[in-house]
């Protein structure tokens, strides 16, 4: 008998963003930053990436509860050279550490080509593509990575060593809808929906996780108590270890397994960041870059799909269609989700979530 979904209750974006803020501020999150922390977790709604959305509140508000995220700290800043920066995110909002350390790699590319950044001492900053996108905002091309807690074993192993530590590259397109933006896990399935499936009642597909026993299992909680799988094999693993090195060893930030996972209270998370924004127009103009960039978006569109498919979609085309629907209908939340919601906000004495 197939599964019956739970029904969804839809939030408008500006009635999230104000929500998260709120909360935020009640936490005594600077208005400021509650408004970055707030644009992260939207886009990440709109996008579908459900689980990097405003239903990270609970956790976050925990980790400032426990002392173990400072709400209102101020990232640190010093220049090593006119293009490379280092930023210390004191152990607040990851989100804030992150456009501090985007908007030093744009301002930088803008002056002499290309930036980069490297960030310590920071936490969770949601979904990765909503970085790309602030580099897109200026025409720029740019790689986000970061690492993030143990959850994954190198290939051959069963421990979990690295991260489900999300690789993200974006570039300018021919139009507002055609930039290519790719963010992706190393892992069969990101953490976060296996955490989504716990929080929903829901089981996992069955190649995504093994349990404590190495053996694959369709439990979200047996899955976290075990391990997940990287996608590809040897490939996902060393995509996990290739972000350990550049966020975590060059850094200074925790790395090989000493990364603090969002639901584990007990200590700072200590995450770090790496991100390179580059000029498209370098070696040629503006407009011939994103002419080019459109060639290959009708190449990859206008190719044959296999049998089956619908139509082929240029990397990043689903998220900005779902975007667009989203935008106009809604953010879909279960019950669960709101109820844990409107338990923060009780919490700080702020308005409750309102829904459409």
């Amino acid at each position: 008998m197939e599964e019956q979904q739970e029904p969804k209750i839809h939030v408008s974006p500006a009635e999230a963003r104000r929500f998260i803020e709120a909360v935020l501020q009640g936490n005594k999150v600077p208005a400021e930053h509650a408004a970055i922390v707030s644009k992260g977790l939207v886009a990440a709604d709109l996008r579908a990436v459900d689980t990097h959305g405003i239903n990270r509140i609970p956790s976050y508000m925990t980790r400032i509860r426990n002392g173990i995220l400072d709400p209102a700290a101020t990232p640190l800043v010093k220049q090593v050279t006119p293009v490379v920066h280092h930023v210390d995110g004191r152990n607040g909002f990851g989100f804030v550490a992150a456009q501090r350390g985007i908007d030093l790699a744009i301002e930088a590319a803008k002056v002499y080509g290309i930036g980069m950044t490297s960030v310590k001492g920071s936490n969770h900053y949601g979904m990765s593509a909503w970085i790309v996108k602030e580099a897109l905002k200026h025409d720029m091309m740019s790689l986000v990575f970061t690492n993030s807690s143990p959850a994954l074993p190198p290939f051959g192993g069963k421990s979990k060593i690295i991260g489900t530590s999300p690789i993200a590259c974006g570039a300018p397109g021919s139009g507002p809808d055609r930039d290519f933006i790719l963010d992706m896990a190393p892992s069969v399935a990101a953490r976060g929906k296996i955490y989504k499936a716990k929080r929903r009642g829901e089981q996992i597909p069955g190649d995504w996780a093994l349990d404590s026993d190495g053996k694959p299992t369709t439990d979200p909680d047996a899955a976290l108590g075990g391990v997940l799988l990287p996608m590809g094999g040897p490939k996902g693993s060393a995509l996990a270890v290739m972000m350990d090195v550049f966020s975590g060893v060059l850094s200074g930030s925790a790395f090989a397994g000493e990364v603090t996972g969002p639901y584990d209270f007990s200590r700072p998370a200590d995450v770090g960041h790496f991100f390179v924004v580059i000029k498209p127009d370098l070696f040629m103009g503006l407009d011939d870059f994103k002419q080019r960039m459109g060639t290959l978006y009708e190449r990859i569109t206008g190719s044959e799909p296999a049998h089956g498919v619908d139509r082929v979609y240029f990397t990043g085309e689903r998220e900005i269609l779902e975007q667009k629907r989203r935008e106009a209908g809604g953010i879909p939340l279960v019950r669960a989700e709101i109820d844990a919601l409107n338990e923060e906000a009780r919490r700080v004495g702020v308005e409750e979530l309102k829904t459409l």
